[in-house]
């Protein structure tokens, strides 16, 4: 039996990825385009076959049908791999970024190519992380990134920052260095505000000095669904009889979770470290 549905889940989903689908399609209308960039991912290589087709043989493609096009092979392996729901709505927002963007008048900010950059590239990456913290995505590489995080537990934005550079490298042979190299710095800004506004796949240990373990752990089982490991303890100043618990949680887990731990044990002394690499059997709580 499939899971329920679950009507809030999927109006988030949806109303979180339509605005992330506007706020790209109006940034390619107003930024990228105005500066004659090409952004990460399948729009980027879209917008290259465009200018390729009009330079080379003047024939000028909508922006629709090349991008759907190109997204309809990751679509259907992340209906396999990663969920149906998911991708249907961000099928359906791949769809509505395409259109909009064709609908969209050109409308330029500002002829400062630098500030084009910089201010394309933010507005980028908080229109994709709008539509990931909705649980959605705006689609492309997207699927990619989504289902390695999922699947394999692996970050790997920035590997496909460099597959967004070898694109950019066509680009620039075939219409100048310049705009590809500017368009590195707007992906570089996107790629950079992504992981600075979603941290569901960043990782952080928790060592909790505590008088009340079982309370601890019941937080933590509550707010994550993670286990613990319970240590013995002796406070060398006081020489008092302590347990330490031990617990790997995602970092936005931990904002709430430490709340919780304080709550449980006031006295409680809680240090949260980094984690870079995890091996081994993680929970994961999907979001698709």
């Amino acid at each position: 039996m499939g899971r329920k549905f679950d009507w809030k889940k999927e109006s988030k989903r949806l109303i979180f990825g339509l605005i992330g689908a506007v706020i790209m399609a109006v940034n390619i209308k107003t930024f990228v385009r105005a500066g004659g960039l090409y952004p990460g991912g399948f729009n980027g290589v879209t917008l290259l076959i465009q200018t390729i087709c009009d330079r080379f043989f003047d024939i000028t493609v909508p922006f629709s049908p090349i991008s759907l096009a190109l997204n309809a092979i990751p679509a259907i392996i992340s209906f396999k791999a990663i969920g149906k729901r998911f991708t249907v709505v961000t099928s359906i927002l791949v769809v509505a970024t395409s259109f909009i963007t064709d609908m969209v008048p050109a409308i330029p900010i500002t002829e400062d190519i630098l500030l084009i950059c910089i201010f394309g590239g933010l507005i980028n990456g908080v229109a994709i992380t709008i539509a990931l913290l909705g649980g959605a995505s705006t689609g492309g590489t997207d699927f990619i990134a989504i289902y390695f995080a999922e699947k394999k537990n692996k970050d790997v934005w920035n590997y496909i920052l460099v597959g967004n550079v070898a694109v950019l490298m066509i680009a620039g042979y075939l219409f100048g260095w310049d705009k590809a190299l500017y368009s590195i710095i707007f992906q570089f800004t996107s790629t950079q505000v992504i992981h600075l506004l979603y941290q569901v796949q960043k990782k952080v240990t928790l060592f909790v000095v505590t008088e009340e373990p079982e309370a601890v752990y019941q937080a933590i089982s509550e707010v994550t669904n993670h286990s613990a490991t319970e240590f013995s303890a002796t406070g060398m100043y006081s020489n008092e009889k302590r347990k330490m618990i031990y617990s790997v949680v995602s970092t936005m887990e931990a904002k709430v979770l430490i709340q919780r731990v304080m709550e449980a044990d006031p006295r409680a002394f809680v240090n949260v470290v980094k984690t870079d690499t995890l091996i081994g059997r993680f929970y994961q709580k999907s979001n698709y």
